[in-house]
């Protein structure tokens, strides 16, 4: 049983116009640095399904879905938002990227897959029930997360949220479900300007000062993180996995090296040992330059299989 990679070439043909950070080329910046390292070796790959509206629909509004898919451009694009828009390709890709979560869920619960990594985009975390915004079209994590309550029963779900802007998507899905963690920790005064009062009893959320640094990161964790964690003891856990913290990306300014990506990682391999029967799922959010995009997430992928 080998760990689950899922992707999908949908994933790279939405595009924003040039010079956009959120950019096609992030996915093969992530596929071929797991590639050069060796980790795809270790991993089965599964092609993204479409999400279905029901699927959707766990999530958000199906209005709001309706509604997105009608303003698809033939051409050109259709803006979103100051920073967020869809051209003719943007709303299959966004189906693939929720439908990526979605597959990964069933793969891990269903004995297939210890783990599952998602390399999809768009990413997802700031999507909220019925608006989209931040590059962001669809929760995929949550897509996932409502599929594994919903669908396969479970109970008691962790939502982990590393990227250095705050979820605040998945904290107005979330916030009013104690079945769901939520943890996150971002840089305080960045997009989207919220997280620092938590919306709900099982929000977890940890601002950071600009250029706080790993060792602060490691603090926050450890201190915050873990045993909250411990205390919910989750019987699965999916990670928003964005790694644009990194000290090279200019989309936020922590100061975050690979190691502290990979340091996260082990930490929640072992909650997940605990508590989830190993049981992960993460789907790619945030990372912007290519070359720490790649290293970090090689680096989180490694420790999430079990090949470091």
């Amino acid at each position: 049983m080998l760990p689950a990679y899922i992707s999908h070439s949908d994933c790279e043909k939405h595009e924003m116009g040039d010079q956009h950070p959120e950019c096609p080329e992030r996915i093969g910046a992530v596929h071929d640095m797991l590639l050069i390292k060796g980790l795809l070796d270790y991993m089965q790959h599964y092609e993204a399904p479409l999400a279905s509206e029901e699927q959707l629909g766990r999530a958000h509004s199906l209005d709001y879905v309706r509604q997105l898919a009608a303003r698809v451009p033939q051409s050109g694009y259709t803006q979103i938002d100051p920073d967020t828009r869809i051209n003719h390709f943007s709303f299959r890709a966004a189906l693939r990227a929720a439908g990526a979560a979605v597959l990964a869920t069933d793969l891990v619960l269903g004995g297939k897959a210890p783990v599952a990594f998602c390399n999809v985009r768009p990413p997802g975390h700031h999507a909220e029930r019925a608006a989209a915004g931040g590059f962001c079209f669809f929760n995929n994590v949550v897509v996932g997360i409502r599929h594994a309550l919903e669908v396969h029963g479970l109970e008691r779900v962790a939502l982990i949220d590393f990227d250095v802007h705050h979820g605040n998507g998945s904290e107005d899905i979330l916030h009013d479900d104690p079945r769901v963690l939520m943890c996150s920790i971002f840089e305080q005064g960045v997009y989207p300007f919220c997280g620092a009062a938590p919306r709900g009893p099982n929000m977890l959320n940890i601002g950071l000062p600009s250029r706080s640094g790993g060792a602060a990161f490691r603090a926050a964790v450890s201190e915050g993180w873990l045993p909250a964690l411990d205390a919910f003891k989750p019987q699965m856990l999916f990670i928003s996995a964005g790694f644009d913290g990194h000290r090279e990306d200019d989309m936020g300014n922590l100061g975050l090296v690979e190691a502290d990506f990979e340091w996260v990682t082990r930490q929640l391999v072992q909650v997940a040992a605990r508590h989830a029967r190993g049981r992960i799922v993460s789907c790619l959010e945030g990372g912007y330059v290519m070359s720490a995009l790649a290293r970090s997430a090689a680096a989180h992928v490694k420790v999430l299989i079990g090949a470091d």
